[in-house]
């Protein structure tokens, strides 16, 4: 009789189990189940599908995949057993779950999506002889990866496996020794470094991997719009798509000082996207944060996404510079780490501060004379002495010829665009100038929290409100902790204060005082708008907290310097509120 014909190929193997499963559970049933299938969502399953790999079946603690080759099947092994001791690193010895895995390369049955034969019951016998959180393959399986893989194998010759007819030549993948010997690491580049790691897409859902990596490929985009930040390339990074890294050896084996990583899952037509930037000298996470959004538009959600991200870290990098620079040794420092040391001394806008800020800058710029960011800044502070410290005229000259020359040398610097724009209105009176300089900053990175920010100041006061509103809003939404906060809420009131709606105006500037209390022009701002809106008794008790933080405050002289870039009709309602509230002329 004829028999139907028997369906067979070639397949990489791979079976997996939990070392002393029943031990675990008799310590601890609920919380090992727990621990097992939060191991199988968020590392074994994603592993299998980031390596190519097939699922066979399940039983308990056991797992059996079907690799398209050895090589997939090693190097999902490898990351497999690295990410299951980075999550136990801290659980006690007797606590953790250690998978032992066995890999065998061979000709199978197929029967439906079930596989069966030798090739299958070999690699579950060699899991079984591994060690907890150790590989064995066979020597069918080692030919194929020998060369292939970072890593070492110790030969523990002919095995007799049970149920096996011939004793199988087996091979131990030394995984410690892969871990204790990593690539030679390259030396840091001179400015702040980031890799932006392949987002692990874990929803299950392979058609998600085509969002995932556009939305990771446009970070990547517009972060390397950030001048002083040095990018390492899409075409580097994605070398470590789907597998379990230690952010520290890819810091070592890519030359970063940051690494940014995330995850997509996709729930029915919802998405949530989770990203940590993490120092990798330290570990430490410097930034992190999860968004949720709906599959309407796929496209317009990645792009709001990647402005969000891209906007935030900005500033975040920043801040983790400043705090580096700050623990340097004084005759270390270069002009990049006097710039840092000078920038918190910026925040306040007030002369006092600004005048140290300015002694860090003349010193990074005796180092490095056409450093067009410390051009910038120190054209804010000669504003902020000359509007606060005696309207000195050389203090104005100066700033406007440190502005002029940064706007000449930075025109690829968002952040040196932005600085030097608000001065030249500011000192000069140029909103052309000022409105120019900001939209080539945001030309060159739209989401520069500190371009925004400062055009909406530019456009609050003098020029188009609806943009300044704009501004604004998109500077809080993408960075609301900024240093800078400040002048968001400030440029909503101002626009609010232009169109006469006094009552709405008044909240937003009581958040610019909240946001930056040492800074004494909020307070003369928030008692103008109360007292012209009839508000005239909370109007002086902010009048008085004004004169206390600024005894030289005088009507005439504010004036005068916000005479030369605020719109007129404002400038007159300004006045009349800050001498209803009693402050000296």
């Amino acid at each position: 009789m004829a028999t139907g014909r028997v369906e067979r190929r070639l397949a990489a193997v791979l079976a997996a189990d939990v070392a002393g499963y029943s031990r675990l559970v008799g310590i601890d049933e609920e919380g090992t189940l727990a621990r097992l299938r939060s191991v199988r969502t968020e590392l074994i399953d994603p592993a299998v599908a980031a390596h190519g790999g097939r699922i066979i079946n399940t039983a308990g603690d056991g797992i059996l995949v079907e690799f398209p080759s050895v090589v997939d099947a090693g190097r999902y092994a490898l990351d497999v057993q690295r990410g299951l001791a980075e999550r136990d690193a801290a659980v006690p010895a007797d606590r953790r779950i250690a998978f032992r895995i066995g890999i065998h390369l061979g000709d199978v049955v197929v029967d439906g999506t079930d596989l069966l034969g030798d090739a299958v019951n070999i690699a579950a016998r060699l899991e079984g002889i591994a060690e907890p959180g150790g590989i064995c393959v066979s020597e069918d399986a080692w030919r194929q990866v020998r060369d292939k893989l970072p890593t070492a194998f110790v030969d523990m010759g002919e095995q007799a496996l049970k149920n096996i007819a011939r004793p199988v030549h087996v091979y131990r993948i030394d995984v410690a020794g892969v871990a204790a010997a990593p690539r030679p690491g390259l030396a840091l580049p001179d400015k702040p470094s980031i890799a932006v790691l392949p987002f692990q897409n874990i929803s299950g859902d392979p058609a998600q991997e085509y969002f995932t990596d556009g939305m990771v490929e446009d970070i990547i985009t517009g972060l390397s719009r950030i001048k002083w930040l040095f990018v390492i390339a899409r075409n580097s990074t994605f070398a470590y798509k789907g597998r379990s890294v230690d952010v520290k050896q890819v810091g070592r084996e890519l030359g970063v000082r940051y690494v940014l990583e995330g995850s997509v899952r996709k729930g029915g037509n919802r998405l949530r996207i989770t990203g940590q930037l993490i120092d990798v000298e330290t570990g430490a996470h410097v930034w992190a944060d999860r968004y949720d959004g709906v599959l309407e538009d796929v496209f317009d959600l990645q792009d709001r996404i990647t402005e969000t991200i891209v906007g935030i870290i900005e500033p975040s990098v920043r801040g983790a510079e400043i705090e580096r620079a700050r623990g340097k040794r004084p005759d270390s420092l270069g002009a990049y780490d006097l710039y840092l040391r000078a920038l918190p001394h910026t925040h306040s806008a007030m002369p006092e501060d600004a005048a140290v800020a300015m002694g860090y800058l003349q010193q990074a710029l005796a180092l490095d004379p056409d450093y067009a960011a410390a051009h910038a800044t120190l054209a804010m502070c000669y504003g902020a002495r000359f509007r606060s410290a005696g309207m000195a005229e050389a203090d104005r000259a100066e700033g406007v010829r440190h502005a002029r020359f940064a706007l000449a040398l930075g025109t690829d610097d968002a952040t040196a665009l932005a600085h030097a724009g608000l001065t030249v209105l500011h000192l000069a009176g140029d909103f052309d100038a000022a409105s120019g300089a900001i939209a080539r900053a945001l030309s060159l990175n739209g989401s520069c929290a500190t371009a925004l920010y400062w055009g909406a100041h530019v456009h609050a006061w003098s020029g188009d409100t609806t943009l300044a509103e704009d501004y604004a809003n998109r500077a809080l939404r993408l960075s609301p902790f900024d240093p800078l906060s400040y002048e968001g809420h400030l440029a909503l009131g101002a626009v609010r204060l232009r169109l006469g709606r006094y009552d709405e105006a008044v909240p937003y500037l009581a958040k610019a005082v909240q946001a930056n209390p040492r800074f004494s022009i909020l307070y003369a701002l928030q008692a103008a708008t109360l007292a012209v809106g009839g508000r005239v008794e909370d109007a002086k008790a902010l009048a008085r907290r004004l004169l206390e933080l600024d005894p030289t405050f005088h009507v005439g002289s504010f004036m005068t310097f916000a005479g030369s870039f605020v719109d007129a009709q404002l400038r007159d309602a300004v006045a009349l509120g800050l001498r209803r509230a009693g402050l000296p002329e």
